[in-house]
């Protein structure tokens, strides 16, 4: 008879939970935290679910998971294997011990070139996999659009897919071996002809052959839903580890697996094909299948919204050739309104970015409404795509509902979010509702209510409906074979709990939505090397710790509105040690696919956290720095001879030194002149870099552009926000308004990259009413949009020399550089700059405790592109922090790219 695991909340009547830590401590070598911030960091996955469990394991070892099954199975506490968390039916989400594979069981333990195989750990990051083995010129098939941060011990357990499914299969097509530890405490070797079966299994089967034979839907190359129970009948090799895949983690917790390899495609190309509308592409992803495409995408116009460099066309499939001949039949057979054919890496990586993008960018419409998973990738034949799309669409519009299609055409899998009301009673009716609609709209055009991500919670009680009730309860039979006391992550799969039930939003004050916007996707957990010019998320990748990460703070956040395990509200110290990381870079604004804006959450938690109490030093020093320059000026560099912490600042820094004169005092007179263009004398330009300043007028005027100065003394604000004293910041912003009273059409140019983001962002952010704050928001340039904008016909002197530095990271996030790249590109600057964060961040590297966080992120991108720049080349960092911490860490100047035309300028 099965014995039940108890359900956590007696644990804790018994008041046993300390009791379970302690026998945990004592049993494992890895990582034991029952601790408020790590239980908040685990209550979700990247689905609409929320299970808050008893505390977290991160194991060493095999032996470590073996330990933890021990205890908790003779407490009957159940147990959630865990990877990335990026799964999105709720099944990494759990009430009891969850195990964090991350951290420790991360490794890829070998490979074999020749055999082409490796065997890794089920923490380990695809990407990380796929490194290691591209030196041989091979890479593991199966790819996801989360390749950055998932792991192989999720893809497993989720079946997961990918783009290139249509040539190289399912992660179950590319397992070979598994190693696995039941609930009981078995530890077996999985594979085919039986191997490794628990006890009972192959009689079981033997006497539902026929069920399994008859009942899975043919045709499917996407059947990912319930139990693989056909890979064990007798004529496909009774292959147990390929039964296993999809388990979601219910049946053995994973602690090592064999994968097969496959070599890398020796000259891919990209075939963009643009079709009138989604139904057409969908109907004509089928017929390229014969010409053995590795990829065939699909999207529609609603999802790509802004994207540039795609063909003609309302909807478009993305198809990769091995070769340019296989890609040029590909678009001879395609019969599409348009077509491009890139064979250059970066474009394609450009291209795909949009694809990667899309389950982020999905999950808001177009004017800012959430779009939620809950019916994210369903699977039909591929032939009968088209239909089941024009239907799913009827069924969206006879619901009120909407919701942005896309996925992988080739192998007829759909993903969508839906906007779903899911804080409400009625919503969460109408997502019930049209859940089971669509279910069997799905099962009517035979096919699989999970293409991709598993059923969780999400689908698994629909299954009936696409399996019957005799083929599900095998499941469950097969469940209870492999694990009798049900202590592998109950209520998923198998006896499943309701598709609208532990919904995460389920209490969420109404005040506290926003940081709900996070779905977990986790593009903020990428590690390792990166391209491009991205920023988030810089405090993960230097510490690889999930509170870290904008994710993580975002779910502390949640939890701390929710009051459930995070109890002290706004005086949490949870979250503020969570958010004493967050360098406020604000790349998560732009690079969070849902644009999560974690430096605006931070500053609002400090605001209240230290509302009524005693501040730090560093709030006081730095954070009010505009007000200490105005008032002692150039006396503050006596402050140099003491030590640091007089000032709130890092022993490891030195003050910064101000200027003997003011960049204001050296415009002088020119306060009263007619101008094209104020320039912003920002509290850095004015007193610490007024060279800067200085530079800039030389070229705005040698651009022809009449420069002048705001009318009085103005302050962005930017200190007083990115320490949290918002009422200061809002103070010195409508001093501000009332100074210059600023006009449409009159620009302000601003030097210091951080004061324009605030001032684009900030300010009429934390004053809304005020319809000047807009207008002056509108009226921010950069300074390389100034001269583009007012000096278009002006020549810039060419240097012809090879440029290094970085991007800063609130331009990147907030600004945009396309105007510098082109103005670099005028000056004869040739090639990119870094991402990154510099790490100074402003007051958050100069803050003690900071520092070696500052120096890694510093190291992550912008000192390692520095030390491998060519001798002549220019060193550009627009950013006041960016050059502090140059000079520092690298005794290296770089300078505004003001400076650099203004001394080409003098040397002409």
């Amino acid at each position: 008879m099965r014995r039940q695991v108890r359900h956590p909340d007696l644990v804790r009547k018994h008041h046993e939970l300390s009791e379970l830590e302690a026998a945990l401590r004592s049993a494992v070598a890895g990582d034991v935290d029952f601790g408020a911030t790590a239980r908040a960091l685990m209550t979700m996955d990247a689905s609409n679910y929320r299970r808050v469990p008893l505390g977290v394991v991160a194991p060493r070892d095999a032996g470590d998971v073996a330990a933890v099954l021990s205890v908790c199975r003779d407490r009957g506490v159940p147990v959630v294997a865990r990877g990335g968390g990026t799964s999105i039916a709720g099944q990494a989400t759990g009430t009891g011990v969850v195990l964090d594979f991350t951290r420790h069981m991360r490794a890829v333990v070998s490979v074999d070139h020749a055999a082409r195989t490796a065997v890794v750990q089920p923490g380990v990051v695809l990407d990380r996999l796929r490194d290691a083995v591209r030196p041989y010129g091979l890479t593991f098939g199966p790819d996801p659009s989360t390749h950055s941060r998932c792991t192989l011990g999720g893809m497993i357990g989720n079946n997961a897919c990918g783009a290139h499914s249509v040539a190289w299969g399912t992660t179950a097509d590319n397992v070979l071996g598994l190693d696995v530890l039941t609930y009981g405490g078995e530890r077996l070797r999985l594979g085919r002809e039986w191997q490794g079966a628990p006890a009972g299994l192959r009689e079981l089967m033997d006497t539902r052959l026929a069920l399994v034979r008859t009942g899975y839907p043919a045709g499917l190359p996407r059947r990912i839903s319930g139990y693989a129970l056909d890979a064990l009948l007798p004529e496909r090799g009774a292959d147990v580890a390929r039964s296993y895949c999809g388990s979601e983690g219910t049946l053995g917790v994973l602690t090592e697996a064999t994968v097969r390899l496959v070599p890398l495609p020796a000259s891919p190309v990209l075939v963009v094909l643009g079709y009138a509308d989604e139904s057409a592409a969908a109907d004509a992803a089928a017929g390229l299948l014969p010409y053995g495409p590795l990829t065939v995408e699909g999207m529609a116009a609603d999802l790509v919204r802004g994207a540039s460099g795609l063909p003609r066309g309302g909807a478009w499939l993305f198809v990769e050739a091995d070769g340019e001949a296989a890609a040029r039949e590909l678009v001879g057979a395609a019969d599409a309104l348009d077509s491009s054919l890139v064979t250059d890496p970066a474009g394609q990586r450009a291209l795909w970015r949009i694809r990667e993008d899309a389950a982020g960018t999905a999950t808001r419409m177009p004017e800012g409404v959430e779009a939620w998973p809950g019916w994210e990738d369903c699977a039909v034949p591929p032939a009968r795509l088209g239909a089941y799309l024009r239907e799913f669409r009827a069924l969206l519009t006879e619901h009120g509902l909407r919701g942005t299609p896309y996925g992988h055409f080739g192998d007829g899998c759909i993903h969508v979010r839906v906007d779903f009301d899911l804080y409400s009673g009625a919503g969460v009716g109408r997502f019930r509702e049209f859940s089971e609609a669509v279910a069997d709209l799905v099962v009517a055009h035979g096919g699989s209510l999970s293409g991709e991500h598993g059923d969780g919670q999400a689908r698994a009680e629909l299954l009936p409906r696409m399996y019957g009730s005799e083929l599900v309860s095998l499941f469950g039979a097969v469940k209870d074979v492999w694990d009798p006391d049900g202590g592998l992550n109950p209520g998923m799969l198998v006896r499943p709990a309701p598709l609208d039930a532990n919904l995460r939003f389920q209490g969420l004050p109404v005040v506290a939505r926003d940081v709900a916007r996070c779905v977990g996707v986790a593009k903020c957990r990428v590690e390792g090397p990166t391209s491009g010019p991205g920023v988030m998320c810089p405090s993960y990748r230097a510490t690889g710790e999930e509170q870290h990460s904008t994710r993580g703070r975002a779910r502390l956040l949640h939890e701390m509105a929710l009051g459930e395990v995070i109890t002290d509200g706004w005086r949490s110290e949870e979250v503020k040690e969570a958010l004493d990381l967050c360098l406020s870079c604000k790349g998560c604004r732009s690079d969070c696919p849902v644009g999560v804006d974690m430096a605006a959450y931070k500053a609002e938690f400090l605001d209240r956290h230290y509302a009524d109490r005693r501040r730090p030093w560093s709030h006081i020093t730095m954070g009010r720095l505009p007000e200490w320059l105005r008032l002692f000026g150039p006396a503050l560099n006596l402050a140099r001879m003491f030590p640091s912490r007089f000032a709130g600042v890092a022993p490891e820094r030195d003050l910064p030194r101000v200027a003997s004169r003011t960049f204001v005092s050296w415009f002088g007179t020119r306060l009263d002149t007619a101008s094209d263009v104020w320039l912003w004398p920002d509290t850095f330009t004015n007193h610490l870099a007024p060279q800067v300043g200085r530079s800039a007028v030389r070229v705005l005027e040698e651009a022809g552009v009449r420069v002048g100065l705001p009318p009085g003394r103005v302050c962005c604000g930017l200190t007083y926000v990115s320490t949290g004293q918002l009422d200061r910041a809002r103070k010195a912003m409508r001093r501000t308004l009332d100074v210059m009273e600023p006009k449409p059409g009159h620009p302000v140019v601003v030097l210091e990259p951080s004061c324009a983001a605030t001032l684009r962002t900030d300010l009429p952010e934390l004053l809304p009413d005020d319809p000047r704050a807009r207008t002056l928001a509108s009226s921010v340039r950069t300074f390389a949009e100034a001269l583009e904008e007012f000096a278009p016909e002006w020549e810039p002197p060419r240097l012809d020399h090879p440029v290094a530095g970085q991007t800063h990271c609130h331009q990147h996030a907030v600004l945009g550089d396309d105007a510098d790249r082109r103005l670099r590109e005028r000056m004869g600057l040739v090639g990119e700059l870094s991402g990154g964060c510099c790490g100074l961040a402003g007051n958050f590297g100069f803050e003690p405790g900071h520092y070696e966080v500052s120096v890694a992120c510093a190291e992550d991108q912008l000192l390692p592109a520095v030390r491998a720049a060519a001798d002549n080349a220019v060193l550009l960092a627009d950013g006041f922090s960016c050059r502090t911490q140059l000079d520092d860490l690298a005794g290296r100047r770089a300078r505004h790219i003001a400076e650099v035309l203004a001394e080409a300028l003098r040397e002409q």
